[in-house]
């Protein structure tokens, strides 16, 4: 999973851009997502975070989009029951709404053979108060926050080796995992940040030339991976970061 310990002091992003949060959802109204289940934890989380109100005012407040999780009576599996998010990576919440970790992640290749039982051990065992973190990475099209992604060979059309610094987009979500202590929800937060691929030092571009190199046939695929591949590594090439430099 990835997962490394996060200590409170740094489990959320400090002075977040209001303006932005409010813009975001004001401009994305179906991003917030609530089920019955969500008021409790929603509550419980606003207050924990000094606010009044529920998820969908934590969330406004924060740099980071939100997600609950709960488990159901008689249920063993966590399910998604709550949503604020004005910043999704392609993901619709309507759409994902009361489903179930494996099913949330349906699309992630590999994610139901290798990865969804020692999530669910992961989830079962989390304890209120540890936080957990991890990053992941995509190369996008454009640096909007919200992102949903048009068929490749379209949207990557006009990249190139030489333009790939402008035109391609590192698109990286700082997520986190914690135990509400109260109602035993999980909450689910996700930090977007955007940058240019030409604003990256050498150190990162050189790490996700060694990536995209190495994406496995089916998740590179999802990723559009195909139809930007040969830009970055040119790109890369052309600053002296290649694997072949």
């Amino acid at each position: 999973m990835g997962l490394a310990r996060v200590d409170e002091r740094e489990w959320l992003q400090p002075d977040p851009d209001r303006v932005a949060r409010a813009e975001g959802f004001a401009d994305y109204p179906e991003g917030i997502q609530l089920a019955p289940e969500a008021e409790a934890p929603g509550l419980e989380l606003a207050a924990m975070l000094g606010l009044a109100g529920s998820l969908s005012e934590a969330a406004a407040a924060h740099h980071e989009d939100m997600c609950l999780l709960t488990r159901r009576e008689g249920e063993d599996v966590y399910r998604l029951v709550g949503a604020a998010v004005a910043w999704p990576s392609d993901w619709r919440p309507a759409q994902k709404l009361g489903l179930s970790l494996t099913a949330l992640h349906a699309p992630i290749h590999g994610y139901a053979e290798q990865l969804a039982s020692g999530v669910d051990h992961f989830m079962e065992r989390l304890e209120a108060g540890k936080i957990f973190g991890r990053c992941n990475w995509f190369i996008a099209p454009t640096r909007a926050r919200r992102w949903v992604a048009e068929a490749p060979e379209r949207a990557f059309a006009r990249v190139d080796a030489e333009n790939a610094g402008e035109t391609l987009f590192v698109r990286s979500e700082r997520q986190t995992l914690r135990r509400l202590p109260e109602t035993g929800a999980i909450l689910f937060t996700i930090g977007v940040y955007v940058e240019p691929l030409g604003a990256l030092s050498d150190a990162n571009v050189a790490m996700l030339e060694r990536a995209v190199r190495s994406l496995v046939a089916g998740e590179g695929d999802r990723r559009g991976a195909g139809a930007y591949a040969a830009a970055l590594i040119g790109y890369a090439t052309r600053r002296g970061l290649g694997t072949g430099t």
